[in-house]
């Protein structure tokens, strides 16, 4: 890891700064979201029940959550009498800890991964290179990233922020320090750069004896984990190595296989477009003629039963990883996914991410605010998560919270009390809501006076104008208007109704 990438992100207006000031990013970005979203756009539109699918699996997740207890129990039954070992892990560092035991129990030093969201919010690979063993990973995006020493920046395509030429001069400067160097001559041609790929990593997968991965999905009737992917390296690492550690978030458990079908239709479409996806992996236990020899569950908890608690935040759990609320979010567009500060990027990140860390760091703190709550990501997702709901529930409780301060092992949270202007306006605001002659005679002043009104805000509203238009004051009111159009029995708070000519129900 760079140094950059070590130490703790900055909050999410300063990052976003820094990433709308880099012109090659925003190109990349917008050529890659407009292009996915679009695919999908038609992918979606050749389904007539689209919407009857979606509700059946928000309905689903829903169910599985509130009896999620129950569902669980269940799986590590069925996965035990298949042949495979269950971990609990509370939090990430529980997690981490199982999973380099059980690599140390084999004696190897090297493991391949397939792509994992569930692992890198843990910082798995972070945490097996400093007990020195070596995560290789397979997935072609996650590999560009590795050997860039970079953070993926989105969902399904985590090296989105790359062009192929820049891809190119990492495979020419790094592909050396892992193994076999990339080819001389190499272009950005994309049929070279995946052959350059698949050669550096066929013996990878020939060699390596554990393979450890996520998975897609859990189906608690038969302790059956499914993994879906585009490129076919998972399914190398899910069947060659003699040991296979998964490492699951709890809230990926289906009930049983006919849910399953349900989200096998969702998935492929909301994240590559595909009607069907191209690699679909499913394993149940072991099996002495074929696949890893040994199996290990490690089922994530890390923050996911303080979400559950909640009960407008709890639907973030639904998120089955399609991406789909990335490609038409215009922040996250604009800003990439590295500035949340987080494995999980974009709309679904700015509720995931706090849920599960607290809002006690600056960047978890401010990534509520990385929305402009346009319910784009809403009308895409197919689980219906209600991404702007979540945001706004979740701003709520960064201001009851406040700062946040270490005592000894715990955080400690502040009062928050806001900005002393805001504070200073909402007391005005309330005296002269108070008081209904003031509020009129202000009212008339600032229509009579709206020429000179500035178009944007001195002191401490100048950031407020620096983005937003300072709306125009009208030539009347609306109390003077009703007045002058209804006559004084129509004027407000004169306990009069205007006689309409019509009788009342």
């Amino acid at each position: 890891m760079t140094e950059e990438t070590s130490q703790e992100p900055p909050a999410f207006p300063a990052a976003a700064a820094r990433a709308v000031r880099n012109p090659v990013l925003r190109a990349n970005l917008r050529h890659a979201t407009h292009t996915i979203r679009a695919k999908r756009a038609a992918a979606v539109a050749e389904l007539s029940d689209w919407a009857e699918l979606r509700a059946a699996g928000a309905a689903i997740k829903d169910h599985t959550l509130r009896h999620l207890d129950r569902y669980l129990e269940r799986l590590e039954t069925a996965v035990t009498a298949a042949g495979g070992q269950v971990h609990w892990a509370a939090d990430a560092a529980e997690a981490g800890r199982i999973v380099t035991d059980l690599v140390r129990a084999t004696g190897e030093r090297e493991v391949v991964k397939v792509k994992s969201m569930a692992t890198q919010e843990i910082e798995l690979n972070e945490v097996l290179a400093e007990a020195g063993i070596t995560a290789y990973e397979t997935d072609l995006a996650e590999l560009i990233v590795q050997l860039g020493e970079d953070r993926p920046s989105h969902i399904l395509v985590p090296a989105i922020h790359r062009n192929r030429g820049e891809i190119r001069d990492i495979f020419r400067e790094r592909m050396g320090r892992w193994g076999r160097p990339a080819p001389d001559g190499l272009t950005d041609s994309p049929a070279e750069l995946a052959e350059a790929a698949r050669l550096h990593l066929r013996e990878k997968f020939l060699r390596a004896k554990v393979a450890i991965s996520g998975a897609n999905f859990m189906v608690a009737e038969t302790g059956t984990l499914v993994v879906v992917e585009s490129e076919g390296n998972g399914r190398m690492c899910l069947t060659l190595p003699e040991t296979l550690i998964s490492v699951v978030g709890i809230e990926k458990t289906v009930p049983d296989w006919r849910d399953l079908e349900v989200f096998l239709q969702l998935l492929p479409r909301s994240s590559t477009a595909e009607r069907m996806n191209p690699y679909t992996s499913m394993w149940t236990g072991t099996s002495d003629r074929d696949g890893p020899r040994t199996f290990h569950l490690v089922l994530l908890d890390n923050g996911r039963t303080d979400a559950l608690a909640d009960p407008v935040g709890r639907q973030a759990l639904r998120c089955i990883r399609c991406s789909a609320c990335l490609n038409v979010c215009p922040v996250y567009e604009r800003a990439g996914g590295h500035a949340y500060g987080s494995a999980y990027p974009g709309p679904i990140g700015a509720v995931l991410t706090p849920q599960l860390r607290g809002t006690g760091t600056p960047v978890d703190a401010s990534l509520p605010y990385a929305s402009s709550l346009c319910g784009a990501c809403y009308e895409v997702c197919p689980v219906a998560i209600d991404i702007p709901r979540i945001l706004v529930h979740l701003r709520e409780r960064v201001v009851e919270g406040g700062p946040a301060s270490v005592r000894g092992s715990r955080v400690v949270i502040k009062p928050a009390r806001g900005h002393a202007a805001e504070r200073a306006a909402m007391r005005a605001a309330r005296w002269a809501l108070d008081h209904p002659g003031v509020l009129r005679a202000g009212q008339r002043l600032a229509a009579r006076t709206r020429r000179l009104h500035p178009d944007r805000l001195p002191g401490p509203g100048r950031a407020w104008t620096d983005s937003r238009a300072l709306p125009a004051v009208p030539a009347e009111s609306f109390r003077d208007w009703w007045q002058r159009t209804r006559g004084e029995a129509g004027a407000p708070g004169s306990g009069r109704t205007p006689d309409t000519g019509r009788g009342t129900a």
